[in-house]
């Protein structure tokens, strides 16, 4: 799982409420080609970029799954750097409605004039269409079940075209035209009465990919619709199964609830994130969460992982 991939995931924090020394609060980058996606921004969040020397030139979005501290309160010092550092394009932040409000009043009060434009959108206005969907991706969000209104999101890759043979190309010469109309869904004409199928000169496209963030949550089956087969997805689990009366009263998961979440969702592998601060050794937590669901790992900070 190597550093920034076409298609990955980077885990910035995974420390649940507060920081310890060797976790750090939420917050993961995601990567599509030259794009980059920050959801979450805990405290301390502008810190793991210069630790883990990620530059944010190409992080334009911002996605906040939650008002709860630990998901957003480092957001007011992501955006002040990015403001000393002479940002000029535009930051686009999709979080809930009330944080608009919040962030003009902090900026009033600290007499600070951001440089940048701040396109904010609330997560309020997306239940029934995508917060994105260009030519590379489609991104939704979808509520959790959580103390407070949250929301999960998942990033799906556009379906791909075929590809054109080598061979093909190679024996047949097509122009640029030609090479243009078969990528639209056509065949060839290889003269005298030969008419090449689409699907006979090219080959089928990579399968689409999909990566789902479950932010803080209680159980809640809902959730699989919304993430079914998804290849990549982080599912909280903040404690074990001894204290899941504990998880119940504060709208929290055990590990083993969210193994549970990703075998009743299909899904290709599962990271499990967003610990209590009373584990020193998460290994329990790993194979509680593997005897439901084998293809569960451990999130570490500063790994990257591929969405494949």
């Amino acid at each position: 799982m190597s550093k920034f991939q076409p298609f990955s995931v980077t885990i910035l924090g995974n420390s649940s409420a507060a920081p310890t020394n060797n976790r750090n609060l939420t917050a993961q980058l995601v990567t599509y080609e030259n794009r980059r996606f920050l959801i979450d921004c805990g405290e301390g969040t502008q810190n793991r970029f210069v630790q883990l020397h990620v530059k944010q030139t190409n992080m334009d979005h911002v996605m906040i799954s939650h008002l709860h501290g630990d998901h957003f309160y480092g957001l007011f010092g992501l955006i002040s750097t990015l403001h000393l550092f002479g940002r000029e394009k535009p930051l686009t932040i999709y979080a809930p409605a009330a944080l608009d409000a919040l962030l003009t009043e902090v900026f009033r009060v600290s007499d600070t004039r951001i440089k940048f434009p701040i396109e904010f959108y609330a997560l309020e206005d997306f239940i029934s269409e995508p917060l994105i969907n260009d030519e590379q991706l489609n991104i939704k969000c979808f509520p959790v079940n959580h103390r407070i209104p949250t929301w999960g999101f998942k990033f799906t890759e556009q379906p791909k075209r075929r590809k054109i043979k080598k061979d093909f190309i190679e024996q047949y010469r097509p122009t640029i035209l030609q090479i243009k109309a078969i990528k639209a869904g056509e065949g060839f004409n290889a003269g005298q009465g030969q008419n090449l199928l689409h699907e006979d000169i090219t080959v089928e496209a990579p399968s689409t990919r999909s990566y789902a963030y479950c932010a803080d949550t209680a159980y809640y089956e809902p959730i699989i619709n919304e993430i079914q087969h998804a290849n990549l997805i982080y599912h909280e689990a903040t404690f074990d199964s001894t204290l899941e009366q504990l998880a119940t009263e504060k709208f929290h998961s055990t590990a083993r609830q969210a193994a549970l979440v990703a075998q009743k969702a299909q899904v290709g592998k599962l990271l499990i994130g967003h610990f209590s601060a009373r584990y020193k050794d998460l290994n329990p937590l790993l194979l509680e969460a593997r005897e439901i669901f084998p293809e569960t790992y451990l999130s570490e900070e500063g790994t990257c992982y591929q969405i494949e």
